[in-house]
């Protein structure tokens, strides 16, 4: 189940950024990532509504002052900044090298999981790292 909906994801996410770059033609990417940004918000509280009858409101009010810390932060980092940078990047850039340089991420999540969450680094880890910085090196060409 993980694998397929991690395809998924990867398709919507593959997908997405063409929507985007044709959205941004004429708009501030600031104005096109608060659009988008209230759209998914809309989408999110719906779901919220449905989920009501499933004690998703007692789940959301006993989360820990660290839990909406760290969450805070995450949105902050990846949809507020990420994705203004991504959103501007589009807007002036060829899409496809931005997306894969956007895609190469998991480079720096691997880094950083290393540090702070005491990760290993495989032999694996590292030779998908280098495919991934060639593959960003022949697509930058």
């Amino acid at each position: 189940m993980v694998f397929w909906l991690s395809i998924f994801g990867m398709i919507c996410w593959g997908i997405a950024p063409i929507f985007a770059k044709i959205g941004l033609k004429d708009l501030d990417p600031l104005v096109g990532l608060i659009i988008r940004t209230l759209i998914a918000s809309l989408f999110a509280i719906s779901f919220l509504v449905l989920k009501l009858s499933d004690g998703i409101l007692i789940q959301i009010k006993n989360i820990s002052f660290k839990t909406w810390l760290f969450i805070t932060i995450e949105a902050l980092l990846a949809t507020l900044v990420g994705d203004l940078a991504y959103y501007a990047a589009i807007k002036k850039g060829s899409v496809s090298v931005v997306a894969t340089i956007m895609a190469s991420s998991p480079l720096v999540t691997m880094i950083v999981s290393t540090i702070f969450l005491g990760e290993d680094i495989t032999l694996t880890k590292i030779f998908g790292a280098i495919l991934i910085i060639g593959g960003i090196m022949i697509v930058m060409q």
